[in-house]
């Protein structure tokens, strides 16, 4: 890199050069882990109501399609994006995806890397690193500038997840250097997307992250086929870096990053099917449960960061009418695990719960800057006048589980589900096979579900 390199150059520098032998090997783990993750969270969300949506979405836009890419979960075939935008949502059903700070990039890469390899848009030994190409070209982004974007408005994943979109599609096509630039820049004209919808409890934010991924997919064609694309898009004084986050952009800095501070290594696996801020508001609540010994609650004090406290939907106290709005609040959170036990998506979109939602109204939110992200301080003080008091200090390291643990979760998600256990041991087999994999094996793992689902 020279000192006037664009930010977009040296990112695809770095993205055109990656090869699998020459990643760590915790990178490369993870990025197993990753698949793994994605596939069988997707797996357990096969009851839920958005992929439908997105299907027919996908079929009204490009239709069915001879030698296409499979809409998972259901089984037909339509084009490479539509099957992107359709499996996205799949991967999104639950909300219980990955995390990269606060950005949900693998329900983004995941589907439509799959859908590309399936299509012969790419060789399957190309996946994995495609994907690390991903996370890292979002993730340095979401890191830099997600505390700035957020608060405004603007969601992480399909502002982040375009760009990262873009680089793994183009590592998969194969794109040189400067055409993997070219794809980046178009991604930055190309991405955005809002919080509105958790404030309101409605699902436009299950669609985000399909449609990033689709205009990830479009930045890289165009790229492919000779786009003429700013060279300073993200560092100029109307690029990315100064629209979205309203502040100057480092490139040395954030070129500096990359290869070295690998975003994948923080991405982050959620237990509970509740957004990745109420992960521990959850832990904690659950260990107060046990305190509490059924004993009836009066009043419940939660301190957390102003960063999660003021994203949108985590204060509301209802009345709510959809999953969209209890996995978002806090309070409904603490209230339904302090009073259910463990969140599960039964009991998360059981709105008429009297007890829970009379409990709900008495949990107060507190936004203190002395706690820090992904930790939080409960006080439960009890109809008897007993106080009882749990602090949760948790870091990214706290979700970052092992292959064992992932795939003991979303076993255990399908037990719950009725996804059979064939279609775990073929998605396990087929991330621990790769780069020598058959991309048959996860699709014919999407084809196990059952049939009222598909």
């Amino acid at each position: 890199m020279t000192a006037s390199d664009p930010l977009a150059s040296a990112i695809a520098r770095f993205v055109a050069g990656l090869a699998l032998d020459g990643l760590p090997p915790d990178v490369v783990e993870k990025a197993r882990i990753c698949l793994l993750n994605g596939y069988g969270i997707a797996l357990g969300g096969h009851d839920t109501p958005y992929a439908p949506v997105a299907r027919a979405a996908a079929l009204a836009l490009h239709g069915e399609r001879h030698g296409g890419a499979t809409m998972l979960g259901d089984g037909r075939l339509t084009s490479v994006p539509g099957a992107a935008l359709a499996g996205s949502a799949l991967f999104h059903g639950r909300a219980q995806e990955d995390t990269c700070g606060a950005a949900h990039i693998g329900a983004i890469l995941i589907p439509l890397l799959t859908a590309m390899v399936e299509a012969g848009q790419g060789p399957v030994e190309r996946l994995l690193p495609a994907l690390v190409a991903g996370y890292e070209a979002g993730g340095l982004l979401e890191t830099a500038y997600s505390p700035l974007t957020t608060p405004t408005g603007l969601r992480a994943s399909p502002l982040y997840g375009t760009v990262a979109a873009a680089a793994a599609a183009a590592y998969l096509l194969d794109l040189p250097e400067d055409r993997v630039a070219a794809a980046l820049a178009n991604a930055a004209s190309f991405t955005g997307g809002l919080l509105q919808s958790f404030d309101d409890g409605t699902d436009e934010w299950r669609y985000q992250v399909g449609v990033a991924a689709v205009n990830g997919l479009t930045a890289a064609q165009l790229a492919a086929n000779g786009s003429v694309s700013a060279p300073r898009a993200f560092e100029g004084r109307t690029g990315f870096v100064r629209a979205f986050a309203r502040t100057g952009c480092d490139v040395a800095a954030l070129s500096a990053k990359l290869g070295t501070a690998w975003s994948i290594r923080r991405v982050t696996f959620k237990p509970y099917p509740v957004c990745a801020f109420n992960q521990t508001p959850v832990t904690a609540a659950l260990a107060l449960r046990e305190e509490l010994a059924g004993r009836a609650v009066r009043a419940v004090t939660v301190r957390m960061n102003p960063f999660e406290t003021g994203y949108a939907g985590m204060d509301f106290k209802g009345p709510f009418a959809s999953i969209s709005g209890t996995l978002m609040s806090i309070p409904f959170c603490i209230a339904l695990t302090l009073l259910r036990g463990v969140p599960t998506m039964r009991t998360m979109t059981r709105y008429d719960d009297a007890a829970v939602n009379a409990l709900v109204t008495r949990v107060d939110l507190i936004a203190d800057k002395s706690v820090a992200r992904l930790c939080c301080a409960i006080e439960a003080t009890l109809e008897d006048g007993t106080v009882l008091t749990r602090r949760q200090d948790m870091t990214t390291d706290d979700f970052s589980f092992s292959w064992d643990e992932v795939a003991a979760l979303v076993r255990r998600i399908g037990g719950e589900t009725g996804v059979p256990a064939e279609a775990y041991d073929r998605i396990e087999g087929f991330a621990r096979a790769l780069p020598r994999a058959d991309i048959a094996e996860p699709l014919a793992a999407f084809a196990c579900l059952p049939k009222a689902a598909r």
